[in-house]
């Protein structure tokens, strides 16, 4: 399964708002993080990042199906560029969709000068940016007993 990155439009964001919505639901219901889950975040809040500068979403398309999406914050002036979030649906996941849809975006909008961050608990998240040649910064943020936020960059 080969995948592309198809831009999105404003128009497209309630249907991606709602494909963000329903696969970080699991992580919702796991770490009960209401105010940083993407699965939690507002349609209204997904308007304003569409308009942030340097803000790109993107469909993650594979074989003509829109199996996830990502965000990529390229302000191209030179500061780190950011994937917040990237999210496969439940159905398409363990295919290696998210590995390659990472180095589709490395590779329209450069393939160093990264960052981005995960759950920590969430193994299967650390390995995959690990072994996308993403390192840890040190920084760990603990949001609850339950949950902790790690940093990655990639230069």
């Amino acid at each position: 399964m080969s995948v592309t990155l198809k831009e999105a439009s404003r128009e497209d964001m309630h249907s991606l708002w709602e494909m963000q919505v329903e696969a970080f639901k699991g992580l919702l219901e796991k770490y009960h993080d209401y105010d940083m889950s993407p699965a939690a975040e507002s349609y209204e809040r997904i308007l304003q990042k569409y308009d942030f500068e340097g803000t790109t979403y993107y469909y993650i398309v594979s074989d003509g199906i829109n199996v996830g999406g990502i965000r990529i914050v390229d302000k191209k002036d030179g500061s780190r560029k950011r994937i917040s979030p990237l999210w496969i649906m439940p159905k398409y996941r363990n295919k290696g969709l998210a590995r390659q849809a990472i180095i589709e975006a490395e590779r329209i909008h450069g393939d160093d000068n990264w960052s981005l961050d995960t759950i920590l608990q969430e193994e299967g998240n650390i390995h995959l940016y690990e072994k996308l040649g993403y390192k840890r910064t040190g920084k760990i943020e603990k949001i609850s007993d339950l949950m902790d936020i790690v940093y990655f960059e990639k230069n």
